[in-house]
């Protein structure tokens, strides 16, 4: 058993027997008909935790709070039928407290039971933007955009905490990212259901710079990333994350490390995930901001109507000279479904329309930048089904001219970066060892593109890869390729200058 399982391990399942005492909100006054219960809640909790701790019980039925803040030691239990709803009203929330639930530098913390946090972000947002017209309030990018992340809730928000476990819960409606686990040490998410759909920019979990991570389990459906795990620091990282068993709907990525990747991820691991109805890629890898990505194993996704299957990107949109890095990937048995039109249609919020020039259907894509190239990435077993029907008319890029490819080095990370790209079922650019070993890619209706293009490619190993034949151009096409190993590879190789 290697090092990151036994950290996994490690980390506690539950709170010492001896702080099993029970503290009743109720108790403390917390009543289904009052508008806040926020004292009350936080009341039972301070009193577990001057007693050494306990667990702080939500009995069953409609408990409006505003933010209270979980100390060590103490689990908050929500009963079966309890429901914790958010208040909303947007003055309950302050700059330093901007969730329903927040830890900060606390140890042996717990959210388990079968109720459930509703943040109700329909009726926050429109208390918001009332106080935003009438001026009680700020925001740069309310009229613009929308407002931003400061003046949006999370349900929760854990910052700098050792062991932290959050078990059966379910979790609606967000104003903001749903959960945030930032800067912590030892974090086990496992069977809770998210269902935050009701605004925008509302992350179903995300993992920011924190280490020895187990989210497993769980279903997520939100208008946004589904799990994310970020780096907003530039000596910060994530490590030793595990996501398994784990079902993703989003109106973004379904998995996702980055945008945000100013430090770095390392040590991650993700197993049999189930990605369906997502707008952008069922699996995005980005490091953008100057930091490392690396040591990244995936294997078991089943990705059904998804507008992207992969996409690997090392990106310089950080102003200073630091450069990422992405190397040491591996992601074996794959299997994705990737349709015409818009896979999230008819959500709440669905994705953007890309801001980039018009595109058919885009592949699978690992790219760097000039110099600056993604290493040792490692694709087996990998099944992409598209439906085709590339058309010039809509957008054309000829394999003669393929440096007209848009670098775009310091955009936004997503697969629709780039606008119309060569090849409809891979494009990989700037890399450096790159395997791919029995790679099935099929089109419902012919595409002018070839299947696969790679340019600038240092060390390219192709074994057991099945293209159909039938297209307007049955061939694999290849620019600066050097140290090419080919392998049944059903395919002739078109070598461009």
């Amino acid at each position: 058993m290697n090092k990151f399982f036994l950290l996994l391990l490690m980390i506690p399942i539950g709170l010492p027997l001896f702080a099993q005492k029970k503290y009743m909100v109720t108790d403390y006054g917390a009543g289904v008909n009052q508008a806040n219960n926020a004292t009350s809640i936080q009341s039972a909790i301070d009193a577990a935790s001057a007693n050494g701790g306990g667990i702080v019980v939500i009995p069953a039925g409609n408990f409006v709070s505003g933010p209270v803040n979980l100390k060590s030691n103490v689990e908050l239990h929500l009963s079966e039928h309890a429901v914790l709803l958010g208040s909303a009203r947007r003055a309950d929330f302050t700059e330093n407290n901007m969730a329903v639930i927040s830890a900060y530098g606390q140890q042996n913390i717990s959210i388990s039971g079968k109720g459930s946090i509703d943040g109700q972000a329909h009726l926050l947002i429109a208390d918001l933007l009332k106080m935003l017209r009438d001026g009680k309030i700020k925001d740069e990018l309310w009229q613009t955009k929308r407002p931003t992340e400061n003046n949006r809730p999370n349900l929760i928000f854990f910052k700098s905490c050792k062991n932290v476990k959050v078990t059966g819960i379910s979790l609606k409606d967000a104003a903001s990212w749903v959960q945030n686990y930032k800067e912590c040490d030892g974090v086990v998410i496992d069977s809770i259901t998210v269902n935050s759909t009701a605004y925008w920019n509302n992350d179903g979990i995300d993992i920011v710079d924190s280490k020895n991570v187990k989210i497993s389990n769980s279903f997520f459906n939100a208008a946004d990333d589904a799990i994310c795990l970020k780096s907003e620091i530039a000596d910060g990282y994530c490590e030793n994350v595990l996501v398994e068993n784990c079902t993703l709907r989003s109106s973004a990525n379904g998995f996702k490390l980055g945008t945000g990747s100013l430090g770095g991820f390392k040590n991650i691991k993700v197993r049999n995930i189930t990605v369906y109805d997502t707008y952008r890629s069922a699996v995005a890898l980005e490091a953008v901001d100057g930091g490392f990505l690396e040591d990244v194993n995936i294997s078991g996704v089943n990705a059904k109507n998804t507008g992207n299957a992969l996409f690997i990107r090392l990106g310089h949109r950080n102003k200073d000279g630091r450069y990422s890095s992405v190397q040491n990937i591996v992601i074996d048995n794959v299997k994705v479904e990737v349709p015409s039109g818009k896979p999230d249609v008819g959500y709440p919020f669905e994705g953007p329309l890309p801001k980039v020039s018009p595109h058919n259907l885009l592949p699978v894509s690992i790219t760097g930048l000039p110099g600056h190239l993604v290493k040792n990435i490692k694709l087996s077993n990998i099944e992409v089904a598209y439906s085709g029907g590339g058309n010039k008319a809509k957008a054309f890029i000829s394999t003669d001219s393929l440096s007209s490819v848009n670098e775009n080095a310091s955009g936004y990370p997503e697969f629709t970066m780039f606008g119309e790209l060569p090849a409809w079922g891979l494009y990989a650019r700037h890399a450096e060892e790159l395997e791919l070993n029995n790679i099935k890619l099929t089109v419902q209706n012919s595409d002018y593109r070839p299947a696969l293009v790679f340019d600038d490619i240092k060390g390219l190993k192709l074994n057991k890869v099945s293209i159909p034949k039938d297209n307007e151009l049955p061939a694999i096409v290849c620019k600066e390729v050097s140290k090419l190993n080919t392998t049944e590879v059903n395919l002739p190789i078109i070598k461009k200058p």
